[in-house]
C-alpha cells in the first residue's frame, strides 16, 4: 500500500519523504536548481519556533524553505 501524496509543508518534524513533483511556477526552477529533484529523499530536520521556515535535509545538505515554498513541493512520506 502507497502513503499519501502530501505537500512537504504538512511532513513532521523528523520524517523523512520521497519528492513526487512540483507544482508548476517560476519556483519549482529554483528548487530544482537546490537539489530538490523527483525522486530525491527529504527529511524535516526543524522548524522555527512560529513555524516558519523549515529546514530540511536534502542531497546531502540543510535547506531552509519558508512554509509558502514547502507548499509547492509533493511527497510521499517514508
Amino acid at each position: 500500500m502507497k502513503n499519501a501524496i502530501i505537500k512537504l509543508s504538512s511532513l513532521a518534524t523528523g520524517k523523512s519523504a520521497v519528492i513526487i513533483e512540483f507544482e508548476k511556477d517560476d519556483l519549482h526552477i529554483k528548487l530544482m536548481e537546490m537539489g530538490c529533484v523527483p525522486g530525491e529523499t527529504v527529511k524535516i530536520e526543524k522548524v522555527a519556533p512560529l513555524g516558519d521556515p523549515i529546514s530540511i535535509m536534502v542531497a546531502g545538505y540543510n535547506l531552509s524553505l519558508r512554509k509558502t515554498e514547502a507548499d509547492h513541493i509533493w511527497v510521499e512520506e517514508i
